[in-house]
């Protein structure tokens, strides 16, 4: 009897080429192999793991194909509605599709066995019962300022970490971990990890909300829609979208039997969002973000595949959740910029849930006190269909906002000595009134100074020198505890000089300002207030910024200070005050979209106040009170800033108004990186003349406003049009056919849709 012939498939690999690969299938794997399972094939002198996007029983190719080595999986990993919107993402940001099914499935399925997943250990580091105050710690520290070091950075990262976590931000020996332990100024633990990250978190109230009118009208419009309708659920801060998500989810989920996706920015996921969600639907609800670890990220997926769970709550990646018989996709802060993916395939989940939705039937709901414009347009021009929640539940009102003009009260921040500003200086007397009346009713506040560290820069008083980055065209940022500068963008950390590297002098200042000042001159200025600080610095550890919102909610904390994690998100009805330490962070950005990110987040801080019944008030600092970002913001207008940004994006066009790609050029050697976007400008000037049917514009090229990053210059061409189509063909065939030279490590990225230019 003669043996069946093998059959060939299609295989996707994770490789920058815009190719699929064929294998022939033998006899003897340990799993059929179908479309959207995962297989193990040799590559070169290796092996890889794909994805079966196609299978025949003829080869297209000339010579025997190679043999697939493994089938790991009993069922197909990625479905079908799955794997048509990874050929949709492939074909619209313009990526292999290889590396779009990569990013689709958990980090633990990459690997060419099944994941198995235990129970573990970690070590804790936790401050002892005695803390030095800081006048104690010059002595106890005096001949060990390594310990110094580890000892403050625990008790910065809120006196509870991980060791690894520990190990990450700082270099420092075993000894200095068992001396302070000797000393009792540090407790280590061992803790288990738990599988279900959520379940030891307890209180969660189980009163169902009624909704108001305007609710109500929302959930009845959206449960009786088409399958595909898209909504903008346009809500001012307060005025209950979650409540709205939830009981549609009720209809959806309980009453239909489907099941669904709610998206929110990564650092929105509060506790506060997932425990009501939890509180509605118990069991039913996976969560998904970037604080569990491959193991609970696996678990929770295959639960949601297995038909366990039924609701997922995540970040961006939530929206490729193995969900059968979707009936929502709800997009929370719909406007975030954390919803777009900065590497390749670079992805924004809005549109991605979108184009799922609508290819399963699903309603999408966005969600926003402060939309995008992109979505606005949308919503104007009847693409989606707009409802509103004009007024805060309860009878609420929206708070009182002032500004502070710091232009009237001159003060240099840039003149004072080495130890820093003054208090005076930064908490202006109108805002540092408001915070003592606030403590004096027991009541909280929250300040937002979008900007970490400790200082901006250091710079040197006799030749202007500043500190910058060796591999970045950026400054560094001077952080405490441990004292050290530190690149935010490839995280180089070096300790501050004692003079300056160019001119030997020995005067250098400290310029601008961070979280970790203000937080040091409010400690100076109200010793007795619980003060706790909310930044990228404070949150790295797992579940380091739930302890914090955890502690605010159960009146532990008295000031709230921090970056743009605190703006959203957050519900404290004993938040009676906000002030916003500097308003002007970020407004004069080289970037079409600075007014825009100001707005929203002047707009969403300013919604954490009075959303109790003792009401609030906001106080915003700034230079620039005439700014229409600021005026709007301060009036709660989001509708005439939309008209007046609207306005400044006609000429030159840029979106909604039109379509972007953003072509960067990088490599190692700065003048082979200008050659190479010249002529790559060039070449595509070249070819949209010959092709007059696509209206497409080519800007540039220039170099990019942060032209160094991780030691690679940079340069950029824009690519904008008013046609969608368009874009994709040009952008398709320019990245499939323009040929990038083997020197210097020159390389091109494409963005499609960009959220920033920089």
């Amino acid at each position: 009897m003669r043996d069946k012939a093998p059959r060939f498939i299609e295989v996707a690999l994770p490789l920058p080429l815009f190719q699929t690969f064929t294998y022939a299938v033998e006899e003897g794997l340990a799993n059929p192999v179908v479309v959207g399972s995962r297989v193990v094939v040799p590559l070169r002198s290796g092996k890889e793991i794909g994805v079966c996007i196609g299978v025949s029983d003829v080869s297209p190719l000339k010579r025997k194909p190679k043999a697939v080595l493994e089938s790991p999986d009993a069922e197909p990993a990625i479905g079908a509605s799955l794997l048509e919107l990874c050929r949709w993402m492939a074909d619209y940001y313009i990526v292999p599709l290889g590396v779009v099914l990569r990013t689709v499935l958990p980090a633990a399925l990459t690997g060419a066995e099944d994941p198995r997943p235990t129970r573990k250990t970690r070590r804790l580091v936790k401050l002892g019962a005695d803390i030095p105050s800081l006048l104690q710690r010059d002595k106890s520290f005096a001949r060990s300022k390594q310990q110094r070091a580890v000892f403050e950075l625990v008790e910065s990262l809120g006196g509870n970490t991980s060791l690894e976590n520990l190990s990450a931000q700082l270099d420092f020996s075993p000894s200095v971990l068992k001396s302070l332990e000797k000393r009792g100024l540090i407790v280590i633990e061992e803790e288990e990890v738990e599988r279900d990250p959520f379940s030891s978190r307890g209180g969660i109230s189980s009163t169902r909300l009624e909704p108001t009118p305007a609710q109500l009208h929302a959930i009845d419009t959206m449960a009786s829609a088409t399958k595909g309708d898209v909504f903008l659920l346009h809500g001012i801060t307060g005025s209950g979208k979650t409540l709205v998500y939830i009981e549609l989810l009720r209809r959806i989920v309980d009453e239909r039997g489907q099941t669904a996706i709610v998206l929110v920015p990564e650092i929105a996921l509060t506790p506060q969002t997932v425990d009501r969600f939890r509180a509605a639907f118990g069991d039913r609800i996976a969560v998904l973000h970037s604080a569990l670890s491959e193991g609970e990220r696996y678990d929770a997926w295959l639960a949601l595949k297995r038909g366990d769970k039924r609701i997922v709550v995540g970040a961006r990646s939530a929206v490729f959740a193995p969900l059968e018989n979707l009936g929502a996709i709800i997009v929370d802060e719909e406007h975030e910029s954390s919803y777009k993916q900065g590497e390749t395939p670079r992805y924004h989940a809005r549109e991605v849930a979108i184009v799922r939705a609508k290819n399963e039937g699903a309603i999408t709901v966005l969600g926003s006190a402060t939309p995008s414009l992109e979505s606005w347009a949308n919503a104007s021009s009847g693409k989606y269909k707009l409802l509103t929640l004009p007024e805060r539940v309860g009878g609420g009102r929206l708070p009182s906002v002032d500004v502070i003009d710091l232009r009237r009260i001159p003060t240099d921040y840039n003149a004072m000595a080495q130890g820093g500003v003054d208090y005076g200086a930064v908490i202006r007397e109108p805002l540092h009134d408001a915070i003592v009346e606030t403590m004096s009713r027991g009541e909280q506040t929250i300040l937002l100074l979008n900007r970490r560290g400790y200082s901006s820069f250091i710079q040197c008083v006799d030749c202007g020198a500043v500190a910058t980055c060796p591999n970045c065209s950026i400054t560094l940022t001077h952080h405490r505890n441990p004292e050290r500068l530190v690149c935010h963008y490839c995280l180089h950390k070096e300790d501050p000089r004692p003079d300056c590297v160019r001119c030997g002098g020995r005067y250098l200042r400290q310029r601008g300002l961070g979280t970790q000042q203000v937080e040091r001159l409010l400690s100076e200025r109200f010793p007795a207030a619980r003060i706790a600080r909310m930044d990228v610095d404070t949150t790295s550890g797992k579940w380091a910024h739930t302890r914090i919102l955890d502690r605010v909610a159960a009146g532990e904390v008295d000031i709230l200070l921090g970056t743009q994690m605190i703006a959203k998100g957050l519900d404290f009805p004993n938040v009676t005050l906000v002030g916003v330490v500097d308003a002007d962070v970020g407004i004069n950005f080289p970037d079409f979209r600075a007014s825009e990110r100001c707005f929203q987040l002047l707009s969403q801080v300013s919604g954490r106040a009075g959303r109790g019944a003792k009401g609030g008030r906001v106080l915003i600092q700034t230079r620039l009170p005439g700014h229409h970002a600021v005026r709007y913001a301060v009036a709660h207008d989001y509708v005439s800033f939309v008209r007046e940004e609207m306005e400044g994006r006609v000429d030159p066009p840029y979106p909604p108004n039109v379509r972007i790609a953003n072509i960067v050029f990088s490599g190692l050697v700065e003048d082979s990186v200008a050659k190479f976007a010249i002529h790559a400008g060039e070449w595509l000037r070249e070819l949209i003349a010959t092709r007059a049917e696509d209206e497409v514009t080519v800007v540039g090229p220039a170099p990019c406003p942060i032209e160094r990053i991780k030691n690679r210059w940079r340069w950029h061409v824009l690519l904008k049009s008013a046609h969608p189509g368009e874009l994709t063909r040009v952008s398709r065939y320019f990245m499939e056919r323009f040929e990038v030279p083997n020197t210097a490590q020159l390389r091109v990225t494409l963005d499609r849709d960009p959220v920033a230019l920089l």
